[in-house]
């Protein structure tokens, strides 16, 4: 009766039963491979090297410029002025010519002056007399000590006056103190010019000064003789040398004023012009490369991937001694260098990497 009842099951409640049990035997046995120690030895597989692009770099001689803002002055640069009373006269040179050292710039009119000289040149040639006549005396004894002393103090008076209107007549022809150009004449044929009044200005145009003012970041590398090129707005340059940097900051702008001498061969009238100064700095080793390569790193500093020896990765900390939009010169990584050019944001410092030559020119990350 069993046997028949047992047969009169459906066939789907047997498979039912069937599955059912074999879930429970996987339950209650579970997965021996994950208990196993070790992974079967087909499983285990070192991860593939990430690829990177390389370039090899040599280092480069780099003469680096520092760019100051500045202008231009004349090297000497002098308001003439009036020494003595006197009519305008003759003015010799005309306005903007050129001159030379010693040449006459100006005449002045003093009628009294040369008699006044004469009559002085007479008394010293007199008190010279009555001095002779004095220490023959006082030789003999016919004359005290003290006289004999008046009789040359008054010989050396009299010497000291014609030398002062001496000095005054020459003044009366004031001459050129050095080379260069009149720049201007403020006076007239005729005019009373007096004791300390400007009449002209004499500016030396042969060289030029180029000044400016450089930050306390900037000013370390500056050195007296370094090169200069000074470069108007105009696209003219005038060469020259660094001549001066001051060893004290300005209190309020915290920058060091600077001075550069220019030859001006060509006697341009540049004075007052603005200029851009070109300091040339020391020549250093450097290598260049994108600025896109450039990264910083867990202290802040720039630094440069690139792949060592063992084709693993390497960063380097650099100095940045120069860039522009295309290239960066870079102080501090050896020589040469395989450059990490495309790749090196995927990987990190000791990574092993499989390199690949980089195709042309240098090139950012992508």
């Amino acid at each position: 009766m069993r046997q028949q009842r047992f047969s009169r099951l459906p066939f789907s409640y047997l498979l039912a039963s069937l599955l059912l049990l074999a879930l429970a035997l996987w339950l209650a046995l579970g997965d021996f491979n994950a208990f196993r120690r070790d992974a079967p030895a087909d499983t285990i597989s070192e991860p593939a090297p990430t690829r990177v692009e390389i370039q090899q770099i040599e280092s480069m001689d780099y003469t680096p410029v520092q760019v100051v803002q500045g202008e231009l002055e004349a090297a000497r640069d002098v308001a003439l002025r009036a020494s003595v009373e006197g009519f305008v006269q003759d003015k010799p040179v005309k306005q903007g010519e050129r001159v030379s050292q010693g040449d006459t710039l100006l005449v002045l009119d003093n009628d009294a002056l040369p008699e006044r000289l004469k009559e002085a040149r007479d008394n010293v040639e007199l008190a010279r007399a009555e001095l002779a006549g004095a220490e023959k005396l006082r030789r003999r004894e016919l004359i005290a000590k003290s006289e004999l002393l008046r009789r040359r103090a008054a010989l050396s008076q009299g010497i000291a006056e014609v030398a002062r209107l001496e000095k005054q007549q020459a003044d009366t022809r004031p001459q050129a103190p050095f080379a260069g150009r009149l720049d201007r004449i403020s006076v007239d044929l005729g005019e009373l010019v007096q004791p300390g009044e400007e009449w002209g200005r004499l500016i030396a145009d042969d060289t030029l000064k180029g000044i400016g003012w450089v930050s306390q970041q900037d000013v370390g590398p500056l050195e007296e003789g370094q090169r200069v090129t000074a470069r108007l707005l105009n696209g003219n340059a005038l060469e020259g040398t660094l001549t001066h940097v001051a060893s004290r900051a300005e209190d309020d702008t915290r920058s060091f004023y600077m001075e550069a001498t220019l030859a001006n061969p060509e006697h341009r009238g540049l004075a007052g012009a603005s200029a851009e100064l070109s300091v040339e700095l020391p020549t250093r080793r450097v290598h260049t490369l994108s600025p896109a390569l450039l990264r910083l790193n867990d202290s802040g500093e720039l630094s440069v991937r690139h792949v060592g020896d063992d084709d693993c990765v390497r960063q380097s900390a650099v100095e940045l001694i120069s860039a522009d939009t295309d290239r960066a010169y870079v102080a501090g990584l050896p020589d040469p260098t395989r450059l990490i050019t495309l790749g090196a944001g995927l990987v990190e410092p000791d990574d092993p990497v499989k390199t690949v030559p980089a195709d042309g020119a240098n090139q950012g990350e992508r």
